[in-house]
């Protein structure tokens, strides 16, 4: 086991691909999100009211995300992260979109019936690692309920179980134990073990560190980091801690209120935030070390409702760096050279003079 990770200071390294890995950026996307929506249909309280509101949830993402790299996706509770994870997947139908896993056609124009191969391809790791196995059912039994599912491992299955439960630091001998009689951290590595059974090209972990122990979430984050070599898998890493994200996540995407405000490569966002909602996460990192020189930024206000988003620039009532544009006119994730995109009108305001 790799050493525990550290908080990462102002000087961020990327989490470094593995051997055959393409870097970002290279081509060859293992998967594209175009235009992806949520939107909720929310009935007015009232019996008579029948009136409805729509909840923006996620509200037009573009992503990519490489063969063998891990992006990270942070932002507040509440912007759409986990949905987003969810409508990739599938267990959210969305409102519209484009979803591509490598050469595949469009996933959100497949059937669900026709969608068990490419459940095969993709699989999630659960925040909760208590709510998101059945308690009636052993270890055993949840890992290879997968493999029964897909077909696989049909004369050695007992053996496969027995390997992936090793494989991810736990005893074979677990196998015949029920949920309830692990701890924390075991239930975790027997989500990821279930989730590695179908041998996935994608992973999307939601949250998947944060019922944890700070002890436990380090040896988590290091097998998360080992499996991902070993297996040449990619993540979507789902979190709201940006020190974790600094460490494990080869790209950051920044998320507020179901839109992306920013994507860059780790070492870039962290070192050099452009987006300001971006300096303000940052600036929240705890340190370790005295910095009297650092100046604090600090957000007016809540994050406004995704039912009632205001007008322009969804970040603008907290903005301190707000300009009158701001109120009237939305801004674009751009392309910023160096893989950097932003959705922010300063730097239109830069170009212009």
């Amino acid at each position: 086991m790799s050493e525990a990770y550290k908080t990462p200071m102002p000087d961020v390294k990327p989490a470094q691909p593995g051997p055959g890995d393409s870097p970002a950026g290279s081509g060859g996307s293992l998967l594209r999100v175009l235009g992806l929506k949520k939107h909720f249909e929310l009935k007015a309280p009232g019996l008579f009211s029948g009136s409805t509101q729509i909840l923006k949830a996620v509200d037009g993402v573009d992503l990519e995300l490489e063969p063998g790299e891990t992006l990270g996706l942070v932002g507040e509770s509440g912007c759409g992260k986990t949905t987003l994870g969810r409508l990739i997947i599938r267990l959210l139908q969305p409102t519209e979109g484009f979803v591509q896993l490598h050469d595949s056609e469009n996933l959100l124009d497949i059937p669900l019936r026709r969608m068990l191969p490419y459940r095969r391809r993709m699989q999630m790791i659960f925040q909760d690692p208590y709510s998101s196995l059945n308690p009636r059912m052993t270890v055993g039994s949840i890992v290879g309920e997968a493999l029964k599912i897909h077909g696989l491992a049909r004369t050695n299955r007992g053996e496969r179980v027995a390997e992936l439960l090793v494989d991810c630091g736990l005893s074979a001998e677990i196998a015949q134990r029920y949920p309830h009689e692990l701890s924390g951290g075991q239930r975790q590595r027997v989500g990821i073990a279930r989730a590695l059974a179908v041998e996935p090209e994608l992973i999307i972990a939601d949250e998947p560190v944060s019922a944890l122990d700070v002890s436990i979430q380090a040896q988590v984050i290091n097998l998360l980091e080992e499996l991902r070599e070993r297996h040449r898998l990619s993540f979507l890493f789902i979190s709201h801690d940006l020190s974790v994200v600094g460490h494990i996540s080869h790209r950051v995407a920044v998320m507020y209120l179901g839109k992306l405000v920013e994507i860059g490569n780790t070492s870039d966002v962290f070192n050099s935030p452009a987006h300001p909602y971006t300096e303000a996460l940052l600036n929240a990192i705890p340190r370790m070390e005295p910095d009297t020189g650092r100046k604090r930024i600090f957000l007016d206000g809540d994050v406004p409702s995704p039912i009632n988003p205001p007008a322009g620039c969804p970040f603008h009532t907290r903005c301190p760096k707000v300009m009158e544009r701001c109120r009237t006119e939305a801004p674009k994730l751009s392309d910023h050279g160096r893989g950097r995109s932003v959705a922010c009108l300063l730097y239109d305001q830069e170009a212009t003079g």
